[in-house]
């Protein structure tokens, strides 16, 4: 293939990454939030009360996330119900944490995934605001649903395909930023994956989270 069929193909893929793109911001809801601070790439915000759907799956991170999203989408999508009912609509951003954790790592030593990837991976789907705990339709056993209280977050925004490696080193970045904010970690470290897979790298957004303390 020549040059030229090369760059016409770069930019019909850019044009079909670019409309999927404009559709998903468009109609996807996002949980809301307020910026206390911003960065550059970095920001403190304040999210609101929010319900999400959650599983958990063991292995290798990007398998664990693609059994976890199946399970979680025949669950919003009304395939798998113990009573049925309406189909959820998406949201975004897919949220992933490692949870198999025996102690809360320190900000100076984050996880590194990029040696083995195995582990326990919890992955969330943020539920619409418009439900309650009891509007919701009944997940299967193996889904729970769970009520997130308000809480302050710390993110760093980065585009790409996400790496293992390439969130190792956001997750020192954050924790370099944390730390010059005077910010206290009281959590761990959070994946957040807003578009969809035909979605070019480049164009993509992805967000490495944590929990900090309330009171600066």
């Amino acid at each position: 293939m020549g040059i030229l069929k090369w760059v016409a193909v770069g930019v019909s893929l850019a044009a079909i990454g670019g409309a999927a793109l404009h559709a998903q911001y468009r109609d996807t809801e996002e949980p809301s939030y307020e910026v206390v601070t911003s960065d550059k790439r970095f920001e403190l915000r304040e999210y609101a009360p929010m319900i999400v759907a959650e599983v958990t799956h063991e292995g290798d991170r990007r398998r664990a996330s693609g059994a976890s999203f199946r399970r979680l989408a025949a669950y919003i999508f009304a395939q798998d119900r113990p009573a049925g009912g309406e189909a959820i609509a998406m949201t975004s951003p897919v949220i992933q944490e490692r949870v198999d954790q025996d102690e809360r790592i320190e900000m100076t030593s984050p996880v590194l995934q990029e040696e083995t990837g195995m582990g326990k991976w919890r992955t969330r789907f943020v539920m619409p605001a418009r439900f309650t705990m009891e509007t919701l339709p009944q997940p299967p056993a193996d889904i729970a649903l769970v009520e997130v209280p308000s809480r302050r977050v710390a993110a760093v925004r980065f585009s790409g395909v996400a790496r293992s490696s390439d969130l190792a080193i956001m997750e020192e970045r954050l924790s370099q930023w944390v730390d010059a904010q005077g910010l206290i970690p009281v959590g761990s470290f959070e994946y957040a994956f807003y578009d969809a897979p035909m979605v070019p790298g480049p164009m993509r957004r992805n967000e490495v989270l944590i929990e900090v303390a309330a009171e600066r």
